[in-house]
């Protein structure tokens, strides 16, 4: 045997002892995660990413508890009492997007002091990550990716521009809805908000005709914009009804295949995406790093968005829709 055949078979041994050392001193995480509902576009995105990072928190010697919201029709106390739920189940680490802060930061807050620490993803953002002492924020600033769309509509000539959201009241919609109006009043349009009862989410028809009346008593509106990928197939039904497809240019927050596919073929002129799967991969990953090994990223928030998809970059996207990433 070589020298260097030695010297390279010691580093591995050495590596492999170092591996096992650390691997005995982790006791193994138990994880709570809290998100939506799994047949959701979204979280169906997300919970992928969650899956993936289980095998990393497996491999540790730990557990991942999936706690998914039923429906959206109290979206913030609900997620608050699975904060509780995961309380009381003994978790040793909780991520949990923060839709309604008012009803759920009391929850979060009682994780922390039963010695909990907190991730937050998806939804509250760096501020209040701060505010609440959680150890990181993955995901989106929502007020920004509204800014994004708004600014992108009124860069390509749009005045005025309905933003439809499902589940008023959930601070990150919100909060998408108003950069929606900033963004495009920069640019010298109008964009003002169409509030559907919660109900509403997930029920194609009701959604469909409320973007259809809404379009038929206002010709002067010519683009809309929905707060979920699911909502805009709705809207794309809703516009066609309505006699206006192509007069009315429709996008999303977030997107699945069906709208992926509306921008290939240009009847939907654009998609905000956030990167479902890395948030749901990054919050099990780095909840399980940082309970294990103390190790956090330095860098906060977490951001993964927002990103356009339009013409331009649809084929690169497609391909990872495709891959189940996308």
């Amino acid at each position: 045997m070589t020298i260097k055949k030695t010297l390279m078979r010691l580093a591995m041994t050495t590596t492999a002892i170092a591996f096992g050392a650390t691997m005995a001193l982790a006791d193994g995480a138990v994880i709570a995660v809290v998100g939506g509902k799994a047949d959701d576009p979204f979280f169906a995105k997300v919970k992928k990413g969650i899956d993936d990072g289980t095998l990393v928190v497996q491999a540790h010697g730990g557990t991942v508890n999936y706690l998914m919201l039923q429906n959206y029709d109290n979206i913030g106390g609900d997620a608050a009492n699975l904060v509780r739920t995961a309380i009381s189940q003994g978790a040793s680490v909780i991520a949990v997007p923060n839709w309604v802060p008012d009803a759920q930061d009391e929850a979060i807050k009682a994780a922390q002091a039963a010695g909990i620490p907190v991730i937050l993803y998806n939804s509250g953002g760096a501020d209040k990550a701060k505010e609440l002492g959680a150890i990181n924020y993955i995901g989106n600033e929502e007020y920004t990716a509204g800014l994004a769309a708004g600014a992108y509509y009124g860069s390509h000539g749009f005045k005025n521009v309905i933003c439809v959201n499902t589940v008023p009241g959930a601070q990150n919609l919100e909060d998408r809805c108003k950069g929606v109006s900033d963004g495009i009043g920069k640019e010298g349009g109008v964009s003002t908000q169409l509030p559907l009862p919660a109900s509403a989410f997930g029920d194609p028809t009701a959604v469909a005709e409320a973007i259809k009346a809404t379009l038929l008593g206002d010709p002067s509106i010519n683009g809309a914009i929905t707060i979920s990928a699911g909502d805009a197939n709705s809207a794309a039904t809703g516009i066609d009804q309505a006699g206006l497809t192509g007069k009315v240019q429709l996008a999303s927050f977030d997107m699945d295949g069906t709208g992926l596919d509306r921008i290939k073929a240009g009847t939907q002129l654009f998609a905000v995406d956030q990167q479902p799967w890395l948030q749901g991969f990054l919050a099990v990953t780095m909840a399980d790093a940082y309970v294990n090994y103390g190790l956090a990223i330095a860098s906060a928030p977490v951001l993964t968005g927002p990103g356009i998809v339009d013409s331009a970059n649809i084929d690169a996207t497609l391909a990872g829709a495709g891959a189940g990433y996308r």
